[in-house]
């Protein structure tokens, strides 16, 4: 439960399993806890569907298209929202959920801007989303990202072929890789996405302050979501099998559980890039906190987005 006015929450990737899942169960709040929602995603039947069903529960829903692969689109889609914001189509903005994810099959594939994929949607796109809005927030406000173990692959994930991050320079990640690398190097690629949702969520709670509370979520290994549908086949049938073993987590707990976070009270000591995995803060590993990792990422992310900026211009 809210104690304030939920605003409008911001959400990327509504179109199914967790960001479908959290987008309609606040849109399904009673009236007084129900945010305004911008759906932020690839446009189309799925999308309108989405939206559709949120208004239908009584919520006041916009769909602002964009393909977060293309930075082009992030801005677009920024720009979009500043101006329903701003002709009060929504009210003031206090949550945005980074839902969007995505773990390409391939990691010599490119984005629209020439960056890696997986390192594009899962990071770039929402730091060009989030730096592009930050003067729109208003206080008190939440963003929230997501985050993932597989960053830190144990024994069993490793077992099943789950890789840990490797982490290299910034712009080093950003490039494509010169072969496709298999499952492997996929599993690697996604991993490391992570890790920088993670130093760059900390190092955004320096830049902000304490008006906007960051965190990250992980929602527990859900196999066979949308997130794999790039990842190799081999992967995706595994993934299937998966999803029949017991104590998975599920999107329809998990995105009620992300709804929360960026709305209710319990969570509204969350800063400083907390990590929630399904429903409680967890402690991470020392070398999840690492002040000269988290700058570099910061500085090599402005420089990645100038760059894609200018050439688009």
């Amino acid at each position: 439960m809210t104690s304030t006015d939920p605003g409008t929450v911001l959400v990327t990737g509504p179109t199914g399993g967790l960001g479908k899942v959290a987008a309609l169960a606040m849109a399904r709040r009673p009236q007084a806890e129900r945010p305004d929602l911008l759906l932020v995603g690839r446009p189309g039947p799925r999308m309108d569907a989405v939206a559709a069903e949120a208004r239908a529960a009584g919520a006041n829903a916009h769909v602002v298209g964009c393909e977060l692969s293309s930075l082009a689109d992030v801005r677009g889609a920024a720009a979009e929202v500043r101006d329903l914001l701003a002709s009060a189509a929504v009210r003031p903005l206090r949550g945005l959920l980074a839902n969007a994810g995505t773990m390409s099959g391939d990691v010599s594939r490119a984005s629209a801007d020439g960056y890696e994929l997986t390192f594009a949607v899962n990071h770039l796109a929402h730091a060009q989303l989030i730096g592009d809005l930050l003067g729109s927030f208003a206080a008190p406000a939440r963003i929230v990202l997501l985050g993932s173990d597989t960053y830190r692959a144990g024994r069993v994930k490793r077992l099943l072929g789950v890789r840990p991050a490797k982490w290299r320079d910034p712009v080093d990640l950003a490039r494509p890789a010169t072969e496709p690398g298999g499952l492997a190097g996929s599993a690697v690629a996604y991993a490391t996405s992570k890790l920088a949702v993670l130093y760059y969520a900390h190092e955004l709670q320096r830049r902000v302050g304490d008006a906007i509370g960051v965190s990250v979520y992980e929602p527990g290994w859900m196999p066979g979501t949308d997130l794999g549908r790039d990842a190799p086949k081999a992967f995706q049938a595994m993934a299937r099998g998966l999803q029949r073993v017991p104590g998975m987590a599920t999107a329809a707990k998990s995105g009620r559980i992300l709804a929360s976070i960026v709305l209710d009270d319990r969570w509204s000591h969350l800063r400083d890039g907390a990590y929630v995995v399904v429903d409680e803060v967890d402690e991470q590993p020392a070398f999840a906190h690492d002040r000269d990792r988290e700058l570099r990422l910061w500085d090599a992310t402005a420089e990645l987005l100038s760059k894609a900026a200018t050439t688009t211009a």
